[in-house]
């Protein structure tokens, strides 16, 4: 049966929806960046061991209660849809929130990060599952371009903030966060008036008419057709998290102990980094996900993060190489595993477990990252540069993984994709 989205072109509607949905990847990637720059203002107020600092990466909305709240979260949307998720997880979310703006205690960030990181875990796959299903059949690249630039916004607008708020201390890390809770709320009332995904409503209205025993369950994802998808976007995935989780959360941190640069100079760092990867995300990701083959866009990009990464394993961590590394980490990475992973989570599994698949996927990833992230400050202590080495490391195997068992899905629309999935049954 033909969908409403089948219809050539992208309407105003589709790039509004798409933007509300899509605003879930602000709020996530504004919330990790928030945290991390935060985080030197919070060792100065609070004398935090570098221990107590892993334990706030790996349990934050970078790590694994964001892991927790993606499984939780997507098994959820696919039950009883997308919009009763990313519509009511963002007022969890500014109550979580609400706990680091008006933190006192190193008690309280820790559990301000943990509830935050579990709503940022809910709405990821209920946003890039509704993202995929409203927009135009054969503009799926195009849309969940617009989801990641927002990825990327989120961190340049936390970041001009601090820079802007530097002067204030640790007030403005909360003004900061006060603004990151505000749009929560706002974007509840924004979202009211979507509707729900005429993929999923059509799923759901066929799984009523077989039998208990045949409908979609959780474990039909160990199914051989499913388990092969869920393996290699893991893998890809997963060795590509460990480095921009890292480098997300820390970078500012390691820019100031090891760089010895200042707050404001590591801030302005980091947003040359985003901004780059918005312009990379706009220009080439975008014009290109939907027409051209996709693994070897992949693999472009993956070369150029393994070069621009191992710059700061071979050479001094200088303020012109950091430099050079993060625009060439910006312009790979914009239209690199990212990005390719919110558009094949969304396209190798029927609609049922579509969110569901997605769940688990970012669960495994973000909760590995949670208990890298205990090691990160050890590690960064005692030699930046063995740091660097195991990440471009990482992403040598995100590379290898993509370029090998990458899909070709460009130009196909979701119910040729989901025919697909079952001829394989």
């Amino acid at each position: 049966m033909p969908h409403s989205a089948a219809q050539p072109g992208s309407t105003r509607t589709d790039w509004k929806n798409t933007i509300l949905a899509g605003l879930a990847n602000y709020i996530d990637a504004g919330s990790i960046v928030a945290g991390g720059v935060a985080l030197a203002l919070w060792m100065e107020a609070y004398k935090l061991s570098p221990s107590f600092v892993g334990v706030i990466a790996a349990l934050g909305p970078n790590a694994i209660s964001a892991g927790l709240g993606a499984m939780i979260g997507g098994r959820l949307c696919d039950t009883f849809g997308r919009k009763k998720i990313y519509q009511y997880d963002m007022l969890f979310y500014a109550f979580g929130m609400c706990w680091l703006v008006f933190a006192v205690s190193p008690w309280m960030i820790v559990l301000g990060f943990f509830l935050v990181g579990l709503a940022v875990g809910a709405d990821i796959p209920a946003s890039w599952s509704l993202i995929a299903e409203i927009a135009p059949e054969r503009e799926r690249g195009k849309h969940s371009g617009v989801a990641q630039v927002l990825w990327y916004l989120g961190p340049v607008v936390v970041l001009g903030l601090f820079l802007v708020l530097a002067p204030l201390g640790l007030l403005g890390a909360r003004l900061v966060f006060a603004h990151l809770a505000i749009l929560a709320v706002a974007l509840t009332f924004l979202r009211s008036s979507m509707h729900e995904s005429t993929h999923w409503l059509e799923a759901q209205a066929a799984e009523k008419t077989v039998a208990a025993t045949q409908r979609t369950g959780l474990r039909d994802l160990l199914k051989p057709r499913y388990i092969g998808g869920m393996a290699f976007l893991t893998g890809m995935y997963l060795f590509w998290n460990l480095w921009a989780g890292t480098n997300g959360f820390f970078f500012p941190y390691i820019l100031r102990t090891v760089g010895a640069q200042t707050q404001a100079t590591s801030v302005m760092i980091q947003m040359l980094s985003f901004g780059v990867g918005m312009l990379s995300i706009a220009f080439i990701f975008m014009p290109l996900a939907d027409k051209v083959n996709q693994r070897k866009l992949f693999a472009a990009s993956a070369i150029i993060q393994i070069v621009g990464m191992s710059l700061l394993a071979i050479f001094p961590l200088t303020l012109p190489v950091a430099i050079v590394h993060v625009l060439m980490m910006a312009i790979g990475q914009g239209f690199g595993a990212q990005s390719f992973f919110q558009l094949w989570s969304s396209e190798l599994f029927p609609t049922l477990l579509r969110s569901t698949a997605q769940g688990v996927m970012f669960a495994v990833v973000r909760i590995s990252l949670g208990f890298w992230s205990f090691f990160v400050p050890v590690l960064t202590a005692t030699g930046f540069h063995t740091l660097a080495w195991i990440l471009t490391g990482f992403l040598v195997i995100s590379g290898a993984v993509g370029m090998i068992w990458a899909p070709r899905n460009e130009g196909k629309t979701l119910d040729e994709l989901e025919a697909g999935l079952e001829r394989q049954a």
